[in-house]
């Protein structure tokens, strides 16, 4: 990429150096302007966020963090998942920061990308970022979000974490347990019986785990028998919590995920464009059904604490046609 009038991360991602090549994936070094990042949004239940990687390999057809590399001037969708950057890590700014966040301030991991992708096998850039935050951090929450079995891999430090007086959540996303269509929806993502042997492993060692059945994604994966058979083996694996949310498509992500929908599951694709529209979130009745279905789900396996407003995005959007999906 030219570095003409290129500015602040488009510059420094144009500046990047190949760390290595694969058959797919490309890996780059990053300069970081900073590791631990204000969140604005309100209504999260944090503060702050740290995404360890720009990119994410798993090139989920629904994924809205595609948009975070149209801040570096690669727009192309499929550069998400195939660009992989690596912030260059200094355990010394890292500390830095983090002492600059308040006591009893949440802090989110893996927010935009999954922190235990395949690239952390290689750079281990989420190992170094908790044992930091295990050495320095007092009186913080930490909220780790991931689709992958390799975040068993450190119950020690999640446990040391705690140990030091902080909370630990380990959000794992099984958005099924349908293996072909986790395949189709998540090709490059660990099969959802993984995911729950790190569950099973992480509830073990006793770590608040939560499993994240989202995005439901109408006449795909949100009917009742699908959320409830994820719920199901989410309690028998140990998981102390569940939620849910409804798939919401910005730009970026609708350019990926309708193509999807029209090879996979052509019927939908008029329901959807529908429902839809020119708009990123969906609207209408279909929201407050969905809610009810997941809270009744969750009483039902004993899941009573509502961590999450189901069926309903973030943005607080108001409900406006009133579209059926039945």
């Amino acid at each position: 990429m030219a570095m003409a009038g290129l500015v602040g991360i488009a510059k420094l991602a144009a500046a990047s150096g190949v760390l290595e090549e694969k058959s797919r994936v490309e890996y780059r070094d990053l300069e970081s302007r900073s590791y631990i990042t204000r969140c604005s949004n309100p209504n999260l239940p944090f503060q702050w966020t740290i995404n360890p990687y720009r990119g994410c390999e798993y090139g989920c057809k629904y994924c809205y963090a595609r948009y975070t590399h149209e801040f570096m001037e690669l727009r192309d969708p499929q550069s998400f998942e195939t660009r992989i950057f690596a912030k260059k890590w200094n355990r010394a700014e890292f500390i830095r920061e983090l002492r600059r966040v308040p006591f009893e301030q949440g802090i989110a991991m893996g927010t935009a990308t999954d922190p235990y992708q395949p690239a952390e096998r290689r750079f281990g850039l989420t190992r170094k970022m908790l044992e930091a935050f295990a050495a320095h951090a007092r009186h913080q929450g930490l909220w780790i979000t991931t689709k992958s079995d390799l975040a068993a891999r450190d119950v020690d430090i999640f446990t040391a974490i705690t140990a030091n007086r902080n909370h630990v959540s380990v959000n794992i996303t099984i958005t099924t347990l349908d293996t072909a269509l986790a395949r189709a929806l998540e090709p490059y993502a660990p099969r959802p019986d993984l995911r729950l042997n790190a569950v099973r492993q992480l509830a073990a060692a006793g770590v608040h785990v939560c499993v994240n059945c989202s995005p439901v994604m109408p006449l795909i994966n949100d009917s009742e028998s699908s959320i409830n058979a994820v719920a199901q083996a989410a309690k028998d694996a140990g998981a102390k919590s569940f939620w849910s949310n409804v798939v919401f498509l910005k730009p970026c992500a609708a350019q990926v995920f309708f193509p999807f929908l029209e090879d996979k599951f052509p019927a939908a694709v008029r329901r959807y464009r529908a429902a839809f529209g020119n708009e990123a979130y969906l609207k209408g009745p279909y929201l407050e059904t969905l809610g009810q279905r997941v809270q009744r789900i969750r009483e039902r396996h004993g899941f009573h604490a509502r961590s999450r407003d189901e069926g309903r995005h973030p943005a607080g959007q108001n409900p406006q046609m009133q579209f059926s999906w039945e």
